[in-house]
C-alpha cells in the first residue's frame, strides 16, 4: 500500500535511490511511510480474521438452533471477534493512518522516534498470534465476551492468560505509538505551520494520543488484577474473597468508554479532509471543529457508567451518567454540522472517497442517534444486552471507523502508490458495502427491540426472520471487503493503474499534495517554507 514495489522507475522516478532493498526494509523499517504500510496491511489481515469469526457468528444464527457450533464454542467468537475487531484491526490501522500521513501533512521529515516506531509495530505480531492461537489451547478462547468481565475471566482456561498477555503488549504498542505522534505534531511542524493551521486529521490524532496514554495504563490495570484473582490468591473481583465484580465493571469502562472515541476521532479527522477537499470549499468551522474534538476527549471521561445502568446503581448516579452522555451528543453534532455546512453550496463531486465521506456521515449520525437513545436510563435498561446495542455500536464502529477509513484509503491511495485506483471498482464497493452494511444491522434494531439477547447461540421462532436476513447481508459484506482487496488494493500495490498526478484531487488542500505520487522515500529533508495558509509550499 506505499511508495512500495519497485514500481515507480517504470513511472520515470527516481525517488527510491536511499530504500534499502529487499527484506531488511520491512524488518528494519524506521521510515515512517514503511511502517504506516506494515499497519495497514496488519490491519487489514486482521479485519479477515475478525471477519471470518464475524461470519462463523452470522452462519450460527441464521436458523434457530444449533448449526455448526456449540454455546461454547459461540461464546469464544463473540468475544474473540471484538478483541481483534477492536485491538488488532480499527486501531492499528489508524496508527497506519497516522504514521503514513502526520509528516506529510506537517511538513516532518519522518515521526520523531522511528526505532521505537518500528519496535511499536513488532509488538503486535506476537499479540495477534496469541489471540489467534487462543482458540487452540485447552479449553478453547476466552469466552467471557470482549469486556472481559468478572468473574467469568476467572474460571476461565489458560487461554485467559494469553488473551491478557496480547492485551498488555498491545497496550504498549499503543502508548509508544501515542508518545511518538505527540512528540512529531508538537515538536516536528515546518515553520508557519501553527497549530490552528494543522489539518484537522492531525489535530483528531493528537487529541487521540493523549486519550490512549490516560486510558491504556487503566486497562492494564483491570487485566492486571485479573490475572493476581486467577493465579495470585488475591480477591479483587471474586465476591467469595470480598472482592467485586462491579469494580471490574467501573474500571474497565473508565478505559472503554474514551476508547470509543479513541477509534472514532481519527474517523472525524479523515473525514475533515475528505469533505472539503470534494466540496472544494475551506472546512466549515474549523475552530469550533477543534474545540469539538478536545470536548469530546474530555466529556468521554465522564460517561462511563452509562454501560452499567443496570447495575443497580443510584439514581443520582443514573442521573449523572445520563446527562453527562446527552452532552456528549453536542460537539459530536457540531461535527455533524460542519461538514453538512461545508458541503452546503459547495461544487460537489463524488468520487469514491466523497462517497464513503458521505456515507459516513449518513450511517454514522444513526448510529449517533441510537446512542443517544440508550443514554436514557430508563430505555437502555430494557435494551441493555440486547441486539439494540449490537446494531448501535457496528453502527459506530463499522459505519463509523471503517467507512471513514475507506474514505481516506481511497483519498490518499494515489499518494501512496502513485497510480489510480479504478474509480468504477471504488464505486462498486461503497455501494455494495454500503447496501449490505444495511441489510445486515438495520435489522438488529428491530430484533433488540423485541428482546433478543445478544451472545445467545440459540434464539425463539419469531426471531428467525430478521436473523436469516441478517445472517445474508453480513456474508454479503464480507465478500465486499475482500473485493476491495483483490479488485482495488491489490493492482494499486501493484503499480497497476493510470499515473496518479501529484496533486489528484481538485480540491485536496495540505501539504501531502505538495509532494509528488507516490510520495518518495524521504520527504521534507529540510523543513518546508509555508505560504500564510500553511497548506502550499513557497520558494
Amino acid at each position: 500500500m506505499s511508495a512500495v514495489l519497485d514500481h515507480h522507475d517504470a513511472h520515470g522516478h527516481d525517488h527510491d535511490h536511499h530504500a534499502p532493498l529487499g527484506w531488511r526494509r520491512w524488518v528494519y523499517a524506521t521510515n515512517h511511510k514503511d511502517i504506516g504500510t506494515l499497519y495497514l496491511l496488519f490491519a487489514f489481515t486482521m479485519l479477515m480474521v475478525g471477519g471470518v469469526l464475524a461470519l462463523l457468528i452470522r452462519a450460527e444464527l441464521f436458523q434457530p438452533g444449533l448449526q455448526l457450533v456449540n454455546p461454547g464454542l459461540f461464546n469464544q467468537l463473540t468475544t474473540m471477534h471484538g478483541l481483534i475487531m477492536v485491538f488488532g484491526a480499527i486501531m492499528p490501522a489508524f496508527v497506519g493512518f497516522a504514521n503514513w500521513m502526520i509528516p506529510l501533512q506537517i511538513g516532518a521529515g519522518d515521526m520523531a522516534f522511528a526505532r521505537m516506531n518500528n519496535f511499536s509495530f513488532w509488538l503486535m505480531i506476537p499479540a495477534a498470534i496469541m489471540l489467534v492461537a487462543s482458540f487452540f489451547m485447552p479449553g478453547g478462547a476466552p469466552a467471557a465476551g470482549w469486556t472481559l468481565y468478572a468473574p467469568l475471566t476467572l474460571q476461565m482456561g489458560p487461554s485467559m492468560d494469553a488473551g491478557i498477555f496480547a492485551m498488555h503488549i498491545l497496550g504498549a504498542s499503543s502508548i509508544m505509538g501515542s508518545i511518538n505522534i505527540i512528540v512529531t505534531i508538537l515538536n516536528m511542524r515546518a515553520p508557519g505551520m501553527t497549530l490552528m493551521k494543522m489539518p484537522m486529521f492531525c489535530w483528531t490524532w493528537l487529541i487521540t494520543a493523549y486519550l490512549l496514554i490516560a486510558v491504556m495504563p487503566v486497562l492494564a490495570g483491570a487485566i492486571t488484577m485479573t490475572l493476581t484473582d486467577r493465579h495470585f490468591g488475591t480477591s479483587f473481583f471474586n465476591p467469595a474473597g470480598g472482592g467485586d465484580p462491579v469494580m471490574y465493571q467501573h474500571i474497565f469502562w473508565f478505559f472503554g468508554h474514551p476508547e470509543v472515541y479513541i477509534m472514532i476521532l481519527p474517523a472525524f479527522g479523515i473525514v475533515s479532509q475528505v469533505v472539503p477537499a470534494f466540496s472544494r470549499k475551506k472546512l466549515f468551522g474549523y475552530a469550533s471543529m477543534v474545540y469539538a474534538t478536545g470536548s469530546i476527549a474530555i466529556l468521554s471521561f465522564v460517561v462511563w457508567a452509562h454501560h452499567m445502568f443496570t447495575t443497580g446503581m443510584p439514581v443520582t448516579g443514573q442521573l449523572f451518567f445520563m446527562y453527562s452522555t446527552m452532552l456528549i451528543a453536542v460537539p459530536t453534532g457540531v461535527k455533524i454540522f460542519n461538514w453538512i455546512a461545508t458541503m452546503w453550496k459547495g461544487s460537489m463531486t463524488f468520487e469514491t472517497p466523497m462517497m464513503w465521506a458521505v456515507g459516513f456521515i449518513f450511517v454514522f449520525t444513526i448510529g449517533g442517534f441510537t446512542g443517544l437513545i440508550l443514554s436514557v436510563a430508563p430505555i437502555d435498561i430494557q435494551m441493555q444486552d440486547t441486539y439494540y446495542v449490537v446494531a448501535h455500536f457496528h453502527y459506530v464502529l463499522v459505519a463509523g471507523s471503517l467507512f471513514a477509513m475507506f474514505a481516506g484509503i481511497y483519498y490518499w491511495l494515489p499518494k501512496w502508490t502513485g497510480v489510480m485506483y479504478s474509480e468504477t471498482r471504488g464505486q462498486i464497493h461503497f455501494w455494495w458495502s454500503m447496501i449490505s452494511f444495511n441489510v445486515t444491522f438495520f435489522p438488529m434494531h428491530f430484533l433488540g427491540l423485541a428482546g433478543m439477547p445478544r451472545r445467545y447461540a440459540d434464539y425463539p421462532m419469531q426471531f428467525a426472520d430478521f436473523n436469516a436476513i441478517a445472517s445474508v447481508g453480513g456474508f454479503a459484506f464480507g465478500i465486499a471487503q475482500v473485493y476491495f482487496f483483490l479488485a482495488v488494493a491489490l493492482p494499486a500495490m501493484r503499480g497497476k493503474g493510470a499515473k496518479a498526478p501529484q496533486k489528484p484531487w481538485e480540491g485536496a488542500e495540505g501539504l501531502e499534495w505538495e509532494v509528488p505520487s507516490p510520495a518518495p522515500f524521504h520527504t521534507f529533508e529540510n523543513p518546508p517554507k509555508l505560504d500564510a495558509s500553511a497548506t502550499r509550499i513557497v520558494g
